[in-house]
């Protein structure tokens, strides 16, 4: 809760230059397992794309336990991206992408380009939790994507500290 206010603000500022808006949108568990909840949601969301108003999505944090948590944005971001029959999910992370091997503590670790989302062996690739940030890790976002490719969405992870990574992938590099 404590600065979702100024978050919200700088989301608005960023978007508005692009001739968007946002609207933060809080989910639980419940709302998507529940039909009618699952599809006033969905209702919700794409009413706001069809009005180029961006959706910000976040874990309802202040009403949720740990036993009905989604547990980490990744998990959400694939749930959502079926909710609304996405194309495309994308996913940031502080990393530069896949590697091999974690590469904090593997300088050899090959970056990975391309892969095929389901395959056993990016889940051992991507190992645990990563990041001193978030909560998820790339086993997470690896097993978002395979979750998205569920519903026939591609996913793309990358890294989220590239200069306008979210402009050049909406133009298709």
């Amino acid at each position: 809760a404590v600065g979702q206010m100024g978050l919200a603000q700088m989301y608005e500022s960023q978007l508005s230059a692009h001739g968007l808006h946002s609207a933060q949108v809080l989910l639980t568990h419940a709302d998507l397992a529940d039909r009618e909840r699952y599809l006033n949601a969905r209702s919700t969301l794409l009413t706001l794309m069809a009005h180029r108003v961006l959706p910000v999505i976040n874990e309802n944090d202040t009403v949720v336990n740990d036993e009905i948590k989604f547990g980490d944005n990744d998990t959400l971001g694939a749930l959502v991206a079926n909710l609304v029959e996405a194309d495309v999910l994308v996913i940031l992370t502080d990393q530069r992408g896949l590697y091999s091997a974690d590469p904090r503590k593997h300088p050899q670790a090959r970056f990975i380009d391309n892969a095929q989302a389901g395959d056993p062996e990016l889940e051992r690739m991507a190992g645990g939790a990563g990041s001193s940030i978030g909560r998820g890790g790339m086993l997470t976002k690896i097993l978002a994507a395979k979750r998205a490719a569920g519903s026939g969405a591609g996913t793309i992870i990358a890294w989220g500290r590239e200069p306008d990574v979210l402009l050049r992938l909406a133009a298709g590099e």
